[in-house]
C-alpha cells in the first residue's frame, strides 16, 4: 500500500485528506473553533486567525492524543534509525554517483510525466494511494550506499510536496516512512552480502532472487506498520482492512511495483542504458492504474463503498448465469431501512450518510465473500446469495436483520454534537431462484413486493416472496396443446 511519494502507502497524501476525514465534530459542523478544537460560546469574539505556517494553527493538534503520540514516536524512531545507519554506511564511489544520477533522472521523469494522472488518482482515492515510484527507490536501496539512497527519497519527496500539497505533518510522516523503509531494506539486503550479480549464474541466481524477495517484504512491512498504524489511529470509526491496507487490486499493484524496482536494479547493474525503458513502463502502468481506478469508480457507490446498481447488476447477472447453468439455486435479499427519513430529518443528512456507511460495512461483515452486495438507491440495499437454499436464505436474512438492529452508529447531529444512533430496524424481502423468478428483473420485482408485505405487517421482519404460478410445459410430442 503505497504511500504518497515515491513508494506506495501514503498518510493523508493518498487517502483524500486525513485531516478532513477525522476532524473533530465541532470543526465539521462549522462552529467557531479555538485552539485544540474547543468551540467558542455564542457571542464570544472569534479567536484571531493564525497564519497557516504557525505551528499553533496546525490541524495536527485537533487529532486524538494517541494519534499525535504515535506520529511523533514513530518519526523519532525512524529518524534515529536513518541517522545511525547512515553513519555506518560506506562512502559512495564514482560508479555509485553515476547510478544515482540515472535513478534521479528516471524518478524525476516519471514524476513529471505522470503528475496530472497522480493528481487525479489522489483526488479520487478514498483509501491508500498506490503509485509507482518504488520502481526507483527500491533499486536505490538495493545497489546504492545509504546516503545516496536517502538522497533519492529526498528528490522524490520534494517533487511530491509541490504536487500533493497536503498538511505538513502528513507530508513529514510519509517522508520519514519512505526513508525508514529504504534504510531497513538496504540493511536487509546488505546482511546477505556481498552481492556480485555480474559473476553469478545457475543456481546462485535463485539465492539472489530469494534475497530480493525478503528485501521487498521488509520494504513493504515497514510501510504497513507506519502508514497502517497512523491510518488506524486517525480513523474516527473502527477502520476496515481495506481502509488501512488497501484492497486486493491495490496490493497487487504494489507487488508489481516492487518487482519492477528489482528489474530496474538488475538493469542498472548489467545494462544501465536500458533503465530508460523502465521510465516508459512506469508511465504506462500509471495510466493503466488510473483506468482501473476509473472503472472501479464507475461500479462503486461513492457514499457506501459497495457496488452501485450498475456494478451490482453486472456481478449479479454473472452469478445468476452460473447458477442457471449448474441447475442450482440462489436468493436475493432486498433490505430497506425502516423510517430512514426520520434520521435525516432529526439528525441531518450527514448522519444519514454515516448510517448508510455503517450498514454497508456490517453487510460486508455478516455475508460470505461470494455474496454480491449493492446499494439499490436511497436507503435500500441488495444482497445476492449464490448456492443457497430456502432454509439457509432465511437464516442469512435474519442474521442481517439482527446485525443491523444491534448497530450503534456514532455520528453528529445538526449542531455538530456527538450522538449515537441505535435500535434501527429493517424490512427485508427475499426471493428465490427459480422459485420466485428466473431472471434478475423478476427476482427484483418479487423481493420488492415482499418488502412491502413486511412493512405492511409492522416492519422489522423478513418476508419471502409469493410463489409464482408457472405454466406447465406441454407433454412431449404435443406441439400444439389446447388453450
Amino acid at each position: 500500500m503505497p504511500a504518497e511519494t515515491g513508494d506506495r502507502r501514503q498518510h493523508g497524501d493518498g487517502t483524500g485528506d486525513l485531516d478532513d476525514a477525522t476532524a473533530t465534530p465541532a470543526a465539521q459542523s462549522g462552529a467557531p473553533v479555538t485552539e485544540r478544537g474547543r468551540t467558542s460560546p455564542e457571542g464570544d469574539r472569534a479567536p484571531k486567525e493564525r497564519h497557516p505556517y504557525d505551528p499553533r494553527a496546525w490541524a495536527l493538534w485537533q487529532r486524538p492524543k494517541r494519534f499525535i503520540a504515535f506520529l511523533f514516536a514513530m518519526e523519532a524512531i525512524g529518524i534515529a534509525i536513518m541517522v545511525l545507519a547512515t553513519m555506518n554506511s560506506t562512502n559512495p564511489g564514482r560508479i555509485d554517483w553515476v547510478r544515482f544520477a540515472i535513478l534521479a533522472v528516471g524518478a524525476t521523469a516519471h514524476i513529471q510525466l505522470t503528475q496530472r494522472q497522480e493528481e487525479r488518482r489522489r483526488d479520487r482515492s478514498r483509501t491508500v494511494l498506490i503509485n509507482l515510484t518504488a520502481v526507483w527507490t527500491f533499486p536505490a536501496a538495493v545497489i546504492l550506499p545509504l546516503s545516496l539512497t536517502l538522497s533519492i527519497i529526498a528528490i522524490v519527496r520534494i517533487q511530491h510536496w509541490f504536487i500533493a500539497r497536503r498538511p505538513a505533518h502528513n507530508f513529514v510522516f510519509s517522508s520519514v516512512t519512505h526513508g525508514v523503509s529504504v534504510t531497513l531494506a538496504s540493511l536487509t539486503f546488505a546482511a546477505f552480502g556481498p552481492h556480485e550479480w555480474g559473476r553469478i549464474s545457475g543456481w546462485d541466481t535463485l539465492g539472489e532472487f530469494g534475497v530480493l524477495i525478503v528485501t521487498g517484504m521488509v520494504f513493504e512491512a515497514v510501510q504497513i506498520v507506519y502508514i497502517g498504524g497512523i491510518l488506524a489511529l486517525g480513523s474516527p470509526k473502527r477502520p476496515s482492512i481495506s481502509t488501512v491496507l488497501g484492497n486486493a487490486a491495490d496490493n497487487l499493484l504494489e507487488a508489481i511495483t516492487i518487482g519492477l524496482g528489482a528489474v530496474t536494479a538488475v538493469l542498472l547493474l548489467i545494462m544501465p542504458p536500458m533503465v530508460i525503458v523502465m521510465a516508459v513502463v512506469t508511465v504506462v502502468f500509471n495510466r493503466l492504474a488510473e483506468i482501473d481506478q476509473l472503472q472501479n469508480d464507475a461500479r462503486t457507490d461513492p457514499k457506501t463503498g459497495v457496488l452501485n446498481m450498475r456494478g451490482w447488476s453486472e456481478s449479479a447477472d454473472r452469478a445468476l448465469g452460473r447458477t442457471a447453468r449448474s441447475d442450482d439455486s440462489l436468493a436475493l435479499l432486498m433490505i430497506d431501512l425502516d423510517h430512514f427519513k426520520w434520521i435525516n430529518d432529526t439528525y441531518g443528512h450527514p448522519a444519514g450518510d454515516d448510517v448508510l456507511r455503517d450498514v454497508a460495512r456490517k453487510l460486508d461483515e455478516v455475508t460470505r465473500p461470494a455474496d454480491v452486495i449493492g446499494r439499490f438507491g436511497g436507503e435500500e440495499f441488495l444482497v445476492l446469495l449464490p448456492d443457497i437454499d430456502e432454509t439457509a436464505a432465511k437464516l442469512a436474512a435474519e442474521r442481517v436483520r439482527s446485525a443491523i438492529a444491534e448497530l450503534h452508529i456514532v455520528t453528529t447531529d445538526k449542531r455538530g454534537s456527538r450522538v449515537t444512533i441505535s435500535g434501527r430496524t429493517t424490512s427485508i424481502g427475499a426471493a428465490l431462484f427459480p422459485r420466485h423468478g428466473e431472471s434478475l428483473e423478476e427476482l427484483l420485482h418479487a423481493s420488492d413486493a415482499a418488502v412491502y408485505v413486511a412493512k405492511e405487517n409492522g416492519r422489522n421482519q423478513v418476508r419471502f416472496a409469493q410463489d409464482v404460478d408457472r405454466p406447465t410445459p406441454p407433454p412431449a410430442g404435443d406441439p400444439h396443446p389446447e388453450d
